[in-house]
C-alpha cells in the first residue's frame, strides 16, 4: 500500500539541462568580466623569464604597473572576447554536466553524494568541458601574452574571432587544439578539486548550526574550494599556459609536452617557480568562483522559486 501511495506521488520537477547549461556560462562569463585582468597577470607571471636571462616581472605589482605603464590601463582587459568565448564554451559544459549529474544522484539517493563520488562528477564534468573549449584558451593564452613580446615579434590578434581564423590560416585548424592534453588535465584537476571541494565545503558548513543555504553558506564554500583549487591546480596550469604560448623555432617546438615544460621550469626556475604568479592566480581563481557559485546557486534557486514553484530548498551544488 505504501508503495502505491509513493508512485501516486508527483514527481518532484527539477531544472531542465537547457537551463542549467545556460546559468552555467552565464555565471562564468560574468565572473570573466571581473577577474580578466588577474588571468592576464598570472599569464604574464607564468611566462616570465621564459627563453631570457632573469625575471621580467619581480611581483604581481611589478607586473600590473609594467602593463598599464606600457599598454594602458585597457591593456589589462587585452583578450578579454577570448575570455569570454572561453566561458561560453567551457564553463557551460563544465557547470551544466556537474550540476545535472550532481542533482541526478541526489534524487535517485536522497541524499547529495559521497566526496570521491564528486570528485569523479567534477573530473567528467572538467575533461569534457577543456576539449570543447579547448581553442578559445589556445586565443586567451596568446592575446594575453602578446603585450609582453618585442613588437615585431606580436601577432597583434583583433579578436578571439580574428585569431581563430588567422591561427587556422596560417598554422592548421590543429593548432586550435596545441596543449590539448595538458588542457585537459588541468581542467579535470581544478574541477576535480574545485567543484568537489566547494560542494563538500556546502555540506559541511549545512551540517553546522551556523549556516543556511544562503548567500552566505555560498560565499564561504566558494573561497574555501578557491584556494584549495589555486594551490592544487598552479603547476598543470603553467605547463598549460607555456605550451599554449609557445613559438615553432627553426621548425621546432620549445616543448615536447606537459612534462618537458615541468622539468626544464624546474632545472631552469626551480621548483617555486611551479607556483609563480600565484598571488594573481588566486586573484583569479578565487573571486573567480566565488562570483561564478554564487550567481549559479542565486539563478537555480530563483528557478526553482518562481518557475517550477518549488520551496523545498536543494537541488544546488
Amino acid at each position: 500500500m505504501s508503495k502505491l501511495i509513493e508512485s501516486k506521488q508527483p514527481k518532484k520537477q527539477s531544472i531542465p539541462k537547457t537551463i542549467r547549461f545556460l546559468f552555467g556560462g552565464c555565471a562564468g562569463m560574468m565572473a570573466t568580466c571581473v577577474v580578466q585582468p588577474f588571468d592576464l597577470i598570472k599569464n604574464r607571471m607564468q611566462l616570465s623569464g621564459e627563453g631570457r636571462k632573469g625575471k621580467e616581472f619581480k611581483t604581481s605589482f611589478h607586473a600590473i604597473s609594467s602593463v598599464v605603464k606600457n599598454e594602458g590601463f585597457g591593456g589589462l582587459y587585452v583578450g578579454l572576447s577570448a575570455g569570454l568565448l572561453r566561458q561560453a564554451t567551457y564553463a557551460t559544459v563544465r557547470l551544466g554536466i556537474y550540476s545535472t549529474l550532481f542533482d541526478k544522484l541526489s534524487a535517485e539517493s536522497r541524499e547529495p553524494p559521497g566526496f570521491l563520488v564528486k570528485v569523479v562528477l567534477g573530473m567528467t564534468a572538467g575533461g569534457i568541458g577543456a576539449f570543447i573549449g579547448t581553442p578559445a584558451e589556445v586565443t586567451l593564452i596568446r592575446m594575453t601574452s602578446d603585450g609582453r613580446l618585442p613588437v615585431a615579434e606580436r601577432r597583434g590578434y583583433k579578436n578571439v574571432f580574428n585569431a581563430l581564423i588567422r591561427i587556422t590560416r596560417e598554422e592548421g585548424l590543429l593548432t586550435l587544439w596545441r596543449g590539448c592534453i595538458p588542457t585537459i588535465g588541468r581542467a579535470m584537476v581544478v574541477n576535480a578539486a574545485q567543484l568537489s571541494s566547494y560542494s563538500q565545503s556546502k555540506q559541511v558548513l549545512l551540517s553546522t548550526k551556523y549556516f543556511n543555504d544562503n548567500l552566505w553558506c555560498h560565499f564561504g564554500a566558494s573561497m574555501i574550494s578557491g584556494f584549495f583549487t589555486s594551490a592544487v591546480s598552479m603547476p598543470v596550469d603553467i605547463a598549460k599556459t607555456r605550451l599554449q604560448s609557445m613559438k615553432i623555432i627553426n621548425g621546432r617546438p620549445e616543448y615536447s609536452g606537459a612534462f618537458d615544460v615541468i622539468f626544464k621550469v624546474v632545472r631552469n626556475e626551480g621548483i617555486p617557480a611551479l607556483w609563480k604568479g600565484f598571488t594573481p592566480y588566486f586573484g583569479r581563481v578565487g573571486p573567480h568562483t566565488v562570483i561564478a557559485f554564487i550567481l549559479l546557486e542565486q539563478a537555480n534557486q530563483a528557478y526553482k522559486i518562481h518557475i517550477l514553484k518549488d520551496t523545498s530548498g536543494g537541488g544546488g551544488l
